[in-house]
């Protein structure tokens, strides 16, 4: 089943004098189940609004946005998917292990059975992104790529098919970064979920998707879709550094980058 749909997507803001801004126009995009698509271009083409429309968290002025076949308001309500951002956003009154089950608390598992559910489902979460043993820390006690580590097994909490990720690692040190791309590939091949992951990164773009989507400037548009041969996730966890310096991989990012460079003039879709 194909996870994303966005057929003709458009989004006007109203500019309250009449005059509006066209922050997306005619965006068409597909993400398969368990694949890994980023979103990269460069400031303010919409990139966190596209993300918005298929997390039903705005909606579009123009055509349509499905996933798994539903509507991105339906698919919101059935927890469907799971969401990070950049900022963490942890309740710092809450342990790391009621943050990860505040989604399941909200779905309104109660009793005896439901508290053992939540904290068998936080405890295998924990584990998955390396925090067993900071299960009982508040968030002030974590560093922010734990910190970061935590909101993703939050946003797994329900066992999402999908996962929105708008710039999760960008306010990262590099090395933590790198750490924590490993770790969602990891998680990915852990899980099958589809990702649709927006970065300024070309490089991280590169390294994470079986396809980059590059937007041109405001109003926002697909002007290119570049395949990333490189494997799946199991196999670039195994290759480890080994795939950042390979040259299939510097061939990629300097394939991104000239679309990138080129701007509106690149409307040719480009595929390996």
């Amino acid at each position: 089943m194909t996870a994303v749909v966005v057929s003709g997507a458009g989004r006007v803001f109203d500019g309250g004098s009449g005059a509006g801004t066209v922050a997306l126009t005619d965006v068409d995009l597909t993400v398969g189940e368990g694949e890994l698509v980023s979103l990269i271009g460069p400031s303010g083409c919409g990139k966190s609004t596209l993300l918005r429309l298929i997390a039903d968290l705005d909606a579009p002025t123009s055509g349509s946005v499905a996933v798994f076949g539903k509507t991105a308001e339906r698919a919101r309500k059935d927890q469907d998917y799971g969401i990070a951002f950049q900022q963490a956003g942890l309740l710092p009154w809450r342990s790391v292990r009621a943050n990860v089950e505040l989604p399941m608390q909200l779905r309104g598992a109660g009793g005896l059975s439901g508290r053992a559910e939540r904290a068998a489902r936080s405890a295998e979460l924990l584990a998955l992104v390396g925090l067993t043993d900071f299960a009982d820390h508040r968030p002030h006690q974590l560093s922010g790529g734990m910190q970061q580590r935590v909101a993703i097994a939050r946003a797994l909490a329900r066992s999402p098919r999908l996962l929105l990720m708008d710039e999760p690692f960008g306010a990262l040190d590099e090395m933590t970064r790198e750490r924590l791309q490993d770790e969602l590939l990891r998680i990915r091949a852990a899980t099958g979920a589809a990702v649709v992951f927006v970065t300024h990164s070309i490089a991280e773009a590169v390294y994470l998707s079986d396809r980059v989507v590059v937007m041109s400037p405001r109003p926002g548009r697909v002007v290119a879709t570049l395949d990333v041969p490189l494997g799946g996730p199991a196999d670039r966890v195994a290759r480890g550094i080994g795939l950042r310096e390979d040259p299939a991989y510097f061939e990629r990012v300097s394939a991104v980058r000239e679309v990138l460079h080129s701007g509106d003039a690149a409307s040719d879709r480009v595929s390996s």
